[in-house]
């Protein structure tokens, strides 16, 4: 499953998973730090710009659920 695959799913409820990405229908994980929840309603910007960075990894995972699930609430932890 391609990472764009896995938000897909978690926008849909449904589970997923490719490598460091993955979700259970509600909540989307990038190397088991939560980077979304409510099944694409809130993605958590963990990123340099977001102000709580983790890793290149995870801020690309981030950045890309912010371009599929544009009615997400971004929200900076």
């Amino acid at each position: 499953m391609t990472n764009q695959n896995v938000i897909k799913a978690w926008a849909a409820g449904r589970t997923g998973g490719s490598g460091n990405l993955v979700t259970d229908g509600v909540k989307l994980y990038s190397y088991n730090l939560l980077i979304g929840s409510g099944s694409g309603a809130t993605i958590f910007d963990h990123t340099s710009g977001g102000g709580s960075f983790y890793s290149q990894t995870t801020s690309c995972h981030v950045g890309l659920a912010k371009r599929l699930i544009p009615y997400a609430e971004v929200i900076r932890p």
